[in-house]
């Protein structure tokens, strides 16, 4: 039975809920350090992604906080802007999703080439692999955007601690093996990237009380604000830079952030709605709303920009939740967990959150995508992996923009290709060359027909058909009727023209509807001959 009272499965949820908390923790400190923002930034986002997003939005199962999808944009825009000026760009993608819900504008995801979104993930995924290898490896070495991260890299390789990289190499064992053994995966409750958080700071653990040279310095362990006061817990929080909101680059962050912060979400839903056991339906318009009203929210507050997020969800829907008290739930936790044990969150190593982060990035730039794209064809695969190396190379705003142009392109050349069909017949009198007209001939089209039509041979005969055609632009009309007053007379070519409508203004040889057809739309061959004279 389908509910809307967030207190009618209270049992289930509070169980989902805390699965969500064991799942969201990692995953909040984890974006945060691959952002490059304060670790406490990606906890905040958590907590008003689960109270805030939870309740405002109409989706049962989906649950929102940072997501990795925007790791990239975040961490250029934190490098570039500074972090306080930064908060401003979320404040204003917040706002900007706002009036895109007021507008209606939930149906944005479905203009956008499944392979360019594909490829802006899958460009994300392959950054995510990149900046984190340096901090699995124990290296001090930054791995910045563009073609020196391949020195950068072997850079990082030259600089390894050894503890690091045994905490990192149990951390990534316990992760895959928890995804492949299928007795563990039954543990619900008991998350992997929880597990190998545990695992972490236990060898490090063992590593100080055994004085191992090999133990993690607290330079390379997760470090969140202590507070001892409440003044001092209201100081942790950053303000926004408001006198930013002039500066140009903080827009363009903030339009980028709107727009891959929406789409992600709306695909998210898309994605959780078939999760959900009840099949209820979400208004994504009234989604942007809530995910508008969370940002502005997150950035006054100095938090990190939020999406939907499929890795919640699809745990949360797994978990049993029934209703969005589930996602509220899990924000209250991850609030209390704040307040109430920084101390032990201290412990977690950087290189735990490394492993979990590079499994994340693998998913996302899974080479089973890339082989899928491949097998759909040039069509689909070159636009996908132009948009994943533009996005690595050259930034994820300008890898989206070339997608979307060379999948445009793409989409035009098709076009192009259907405005009409070509083919030549032989016939008792000869040869006969056929120009059908799809259903739509727009101006694009007219180069086509045009180079179609000056090829035709000396002598030849050739019938065009618009029979089946809705809509012709006026252009292709006058190229047609030059051709057949001035250009077939100076080739000696004989047209004939076929149902055309009479808006078009050019005088049919044939109707479209003569007994001159066949139910095969071919031309019979007794009528060939009455239609051209020789």
């Amino acid at each position: 039975m389908k509910s809307n009272n967030l207190f009618a499965h209270l049992k289930s949820d509070v169980a989902s809920g805390l699965v969500v908390f064991l799942v969201a923790l990692p995953l909040c400190l984890g974006i945060a350090l691959a952002s490059g923002a304060p670790l406490f930034a990606g906890i905040i986002t958590g907590i008003i992604g689960g109270i805030v997003v939870g309740f405002l939005s109409q989706s049962h199962i989906s649950v929102s906080g940072p997501a990795a999808g925007l790791t990239a944009i975040v961490f250029v825009a934190i490098t570039d802007l500074g972090y306080e000026a930064f908060l401003i760009a979320v404040i204003l993608a917040g706002a900007m999703q706002l009036i895109l819900g007021f507008l209606k504008a939930g149906s944005i995801s479905n203009y956008f080439p499944s392979n360019v979104i594909e490829g802006m993930l899958a460009g994300i995924g392959v950054i995510i692999l990149i900046q984190q290898i340096p901090k699995a490896l124990g290296s001090d070495v930054e791995v910045s955007s563009g073609f020196g991260i391949f020195a950068e890299l072997f850079a990082a390789f030259q600089d390894i601690r050894p503890g690091i990289l045994i905490i990192t190499a149990a951390s990534l064992a316990v992760l895959i093996i928890w995804t492949k053994v299928p007795a563990l995966k039954k543990l619900k409750l008991v998350p992997g990237a929880l597990v190998a958080v545990a695992i972490g700071i236990l060898i490090n653990q063992i590593f100080i009380m055994t004085n191992s040279s090999l133990v993690v310095s607290s330079e390379y362990l997760v470090s969140l604000p202590v507070p001892t006061s409440f003044e001092e817990f209201k100081g942790i929080f950053v303000t926004p830079s408001y006198s930013d909101i002039l500066n140009p680059g903080v827009w363009i962050v903030a339009i980028t952030i709107t727009i891959v912060a929406s789409i992600e979400t709306l695909l998210c839903i898309e994605a959780t709605e078939r999760l959900d056991p009840l099949k209820r339906s979400v208004n994504t318009n009234v989604e942007l709303k809530a995910q508008g009203i969370g940002n502005i929210i997150a950035g006054a507050l100095g938090g990190l920009p939020m999406t939907s997020v499929v890795v919640r969800s699809s745990a949360n829907a797994n978990a049993g939740a029934k209703t969005k008290m589930s996602a509220i739930v899990h924000g209250l936790l991850l609030l209390i967990c704040v307040l109430s044990i920084p101390t032990i969150l201290n412990m977690i190593p950087m290189a735990t959150l490394a492993a979990i982060l590079l499994l994340i990035g693998y998913k996302l730039a899974n080479p089973s995508t890339i082989k899928h794209f491949w097998a759909r064809g040039k069509y689909q695969f070159i636009p996908f992996i132009a948009t994943l190396l533009a996005v690595v190379f050259l930034g994820l705003l300008n890898g989206v923009v070339l997608g979307l142009i060379i999948s445009a392109v793409f989409v035009l050349k098709g076009n192009l290709k259907k405005a009409y069909f070509f083919r030549k017949e032989e016939y008792k009198n000869g040869e006969v060359f056929h120009v059908d007209l799809a259903q739509e001939v727009s101006f694009l089209n007219k180069a086509a027909i045009k180079l179609t039509l000056n090829n035709l041979p000396d002598n030849s005969k050739v019938i065009i058909d618009a029979s089946d055609t809705v809509y012709i632009a006026q252009d292709v009309l006058d190229l047609i009727n030059e051709f057949k007053m001035i250009g077939a007379e100076d080739k000696d070519i004989e047209v004939v023209l076929v149902g055309f409508k009479e808006a078009y203004n050019l005088e049919n040889d044939i109707k479209s509807n003569d007994e001159v057809y066949t139910k095969k739309r071919v031309l019979k061959e007794e009528k060939i001959s009455e239609l051209f004279h020789h």
